[in-house]
C-alpha cells in the first residue's frame, strides 16, 4: 500500500510562517540552508521540530507546539549581527496578531490544505549564544491550532 500524502504539523508550521508579512519567499524551513549566500542578505527561519502539544480527543483539532528560529550571519565578518535575527524574530510575533492570518487556507505541498485557527507564542524569543559559526540565533515556542482540509 502507497503512503498518501497528509497535512502535518511541520508543514504547517512551515506555510502558516512563511506568510507572514516581511517574510520573502523561501525563507522559512524546516532545514537551515548550508550555503550561507542564499540567506545572509534576509536571514533565515527554521521549524526544528515539535517541542509539546497534543491532538484533542474527539474531534480533529492539532494543537501542538513548534521551535521556531531565526537566523542571520555576516559572511564577511564574525560578528553575529543580534538586531537582524531580533527584528526577523518581531515579524513573526507580529503575524500572531494579525487576524487576517487565522483562519484562513493555507496550501501546502502534494496540495494539501490545513487551516490555522489560531497561532501564539508561548515564550518570548530569546537569544542563543555561542554559536560555532558566528550565526545569530534567537528561539522561541510556538502554539498552532489547526485542522486538515
Amino acid at each position: 500500500m502507497a503512503v498518501t500524502p497528509r497535512a502535518n504539523t511541520e508543514l504547517v508550521a512551515v506555510a502558516w510562517l512563511q506568510g507572514a508579512a516581511g517574510v520573502e519567499p523561501g525563507q522559512v524551513a524546516t532545514t537551515l540552508p548550508k550555503d550561507v549566500s542564499t540567506w545572509a542578505t534576509n536571514g533565515f527561519v527554521q521549524v526544528p521540530m515539535a517541542v509539546g502539544g497534543s491532538p484533542q480527543l474527539h474531534y480533529a483539532l492539532r494543537e501542538p507546539v513548534v521551535q521556531v528560529e531565526t537566523f542571520a550571519v555576516n559572511p564577511n565578518s564574525g560578528r553575529p549581527p543580534w538586531g537582524k535575527a531580533a527584528s526577523l524574530f518581531e515579524l513573526l510575533v507580529d503575524a500572531t496578531f494579525d487576524e487576517a492570518r487565522m483562519q484562513r487556507t493555507l496550501t501546502l505541498p502534494s496540495d494539501l490544505q490545513a487551516c490555522v485557527m489560531t497561532a501564539h507564542f508561548l515564550t518570548e524569543p530569546r537569544r542563543m549564544p555561542n554559536d560555532d559559526s558566528s550565526y545569530a540565533r534567537y528561539a522561541a515556542d510556538l502554539q498552532l491550532h489547526w485542522i486538515s482540509l
